[in-house]
């Protein structure tokens, strides 16, 4: 349209709010789980297909039933990551060993210093950033 104007531009106005941020996987309510076990945080009520962690701070993210799931695999292009979540911790070696007793694995793959590279129960990349 000639002459309008997007909305959506840094101006602190949009055309909507965000909601959430979804990760599609093949049991939403066990990784929410896993999130919230390193987060905090509620999930919402038991719905086989969606579940939604809603943090102390007002962050929120969902999962939902992706009956064909396939993870990421990362790096590489095959199929790669389109998303992933990074947590802040105060201690990357307290946090690694806590995240890995919940049922994450460590990615072989670890091109930094200040960060590390994981996979959630689901297969999706997540990473540990030193505060």
């Amino acid at each position: 349209m000639t002459g309008s104007t997007p909305t959506g531009t840094g101006t602190g106005t949009g055309i909507g709010t965000l909601e959430t941020v979804v990760l599609d996987c093949p049991d939403p309510r066990s990784l929410g789980e896993f999130y919230a076990a390193i987060v905090g945080g509620k999930l919402d009520a038991d719905d086989p297909d969606w579940t939604t962690l809603r943090d102390d701070s007002g962050a929120v993210i969902s999962f939902q039933r992706a009956q064909e799931w396939a993870p990421p695999i990362w790096p590489g292009a095959d199929r790669p990551q389109q998303a992933h979540i990074d947590i802040t911790v105060a201690d990357l070696d307290a946090a690694e060993a806590q995240v890995l007793a919940l049922g994450a694995r460590k990615h072989e793959h670890q091109p930094g210093t200040s960060f590390r590279v994981f996979l959630d129960p689901a297969g999706h990349p997540f990473c540990l950033c030193a505060a």
